[in-house]
């Protein structure tokens, strides 16, 4: 089915709709929905199953995946930990655990991801030239977008900006950033300020990691509203992504409130990451108050089985009840955080069951969203069906 990119899904059910309908498909996009709609060529029945937008990761290391279930105590720990262990990595190493983690990502609904891929002198351009290959060899199942990621810093490890600029020349589709990763707050306002500034020489957007601790001690973790205020003065409103920003919930109402607000108006969006951030920091950042304040908010799985996040599955569903159960953000929200609020991040606002958007559909083995991501419930990529007959219009 996944070569087919005109079809008829018939008998289905959506978050919306109140009863059956069918979803017309032409060129890969959604035509129609309604119920006993006339369109040519192959027809997949639903037979009655909730049909979803697929699941979207929009912060899903690949490269560090799969290295073991290794506890640690900090942050700190978790990044030397792994920098220990980069030095070993190989393409086919990189190539076999990403493979594994997009299997699964696949089985659990899927179908984008945003990857960031570590670029320094320890592990040079080897785990981004495979992101790279495996970009192409899943396009149709899983959209990947690969991010040229200095986890370990740009001005302490000399050679990395080189090596980020060589990363957007051989083809990665977005720029990354580590803004507490330097030796001191300037050294990292410094870091945000050159990547924003290469982002906009090369025309790709921005996917920072922010603000990753407990509270704003260190002014290194308090950097969100000025990496706002970088962002507009750079050109780049809603072109750039915070991912954690854990820092915020430690601040008071007033401060959370006024960098909210200069998030929004910047159009910085945010990616929570409950897994990584319960582990390591025991907060998230608050997604009721940024959404109410008018900021873009997705979650996502970070890691899975490594020292950052040792007991991930790369299940959106899993992420998002980690979630709910830290914030009591209700079921029918984290939905939206894992299809089209993610899907926005990565530059398409219209992830949707509706007209104009692209037809990369789940099917869920349940009465209604909330329960199937309760339960988990089996979920069916439409692509991967057969259709039931071939012709013209439904049965």
């Amino acid at each position: 089915m996944a070569a087919r990119d005109t079809w008829l899904l018939t008998d289905v059910r959506t978050r919306t709709a109140d009863g059956p309908v069918d979803v017309a498909v032409v060129d890969g996009r959604i035509t129609a929905v309604g119920a006993d709609l006339e369109h040519p060529g192959p027809v997949v029945n639903g037979a009655g199953r909730l049909v979803l937008p697929g699941l979207v990761e929009p912060h899903l290391h690949l490269d560090k995946a799969m290295l073991g279930a290794e506890v640690v105590g900090s942050l700190d720990d978790a990044v030397a930990r792994t920098a220990e262990r980069k030095a070993s990595f190989t393409p086919d190493d990189v190539r076999t655990r990403a493979t594994d983690v997009l299997e699964r990502a696949h089985a659990a609904g899927t179908t984008r991801v945003r990857t960031p891929v570590d670029v320094d002198p320890t592990v040079g351009l080897t785990s981004l030239e495979v992101l790279l290959e495996l970009r192409d060899a899943w396009a149709g199942r899983i959209a990947i977008q690969v991010v040229a990621f200095p986890q370990e810093r740009i001005a302490a490890r000399p050679g990395t900006r080189d090596l980020l600029v060589e990363a957007l020349r051989r083809g990665a589709d977005v720029l990354g950033a580590c803004s507490y990763a330097e030796d001191d707050v300037d050294a990292c306002r410094d870091h945000v300020r050159d990547v924003l500034d290469l982002a906009a020489q090369h025309g790709v957007p921005v996917d920072v990691h922010a603000d990753f601790a407990a509270g704003a001690d260190d002014p290194r973790h308090d950097l969100a509203a000025e990496i706002a205020a970088m962002t507009h003065a750079a050109g780049l409103d809603g072109h750039v992504v915070l991912g954690h920003v854990t820092t915020l919930a430690a601040l008071d109402a007033d401060r959370r409130r006024r960098t909210a607000d200069a998030l929004a108006v910047a159009g910085v969006g945010v990616v929570v990451l409950p897994p990584t951030d319960l582990y390591l920091v025991g907060a998230s950042a608050p997604v009721r108050e940024l959404r109410d304040a008018g900021v873009r908010v997705a979650c996502s799985s970070n890691n899975v089985r490594n020292a950052f996040t040792p007991f991930g599955t790369v299940d959106a569903f899993d992420t998002a009840l980690i979630l709910g159960h830290m914030q009591g953000v209700d079921p029918d929200t984290l939905l939206d955080l894992t299809t089209g609020d993610a899907a926005a991040l990565l530059g398409d606002p219209a992830h949707d069951v509706v007209p104009g958007a692209r037809a990369d559909l789940v099917l869920l083995d349940a009465p209604d969203a909330a329960t199937g991501m309760l339960d988990r419930a089996p979920r069916t990529h439409v692509a991967d069906l057969e259709p039931a007959r071939t012709g013209t219009s439904r049965a």
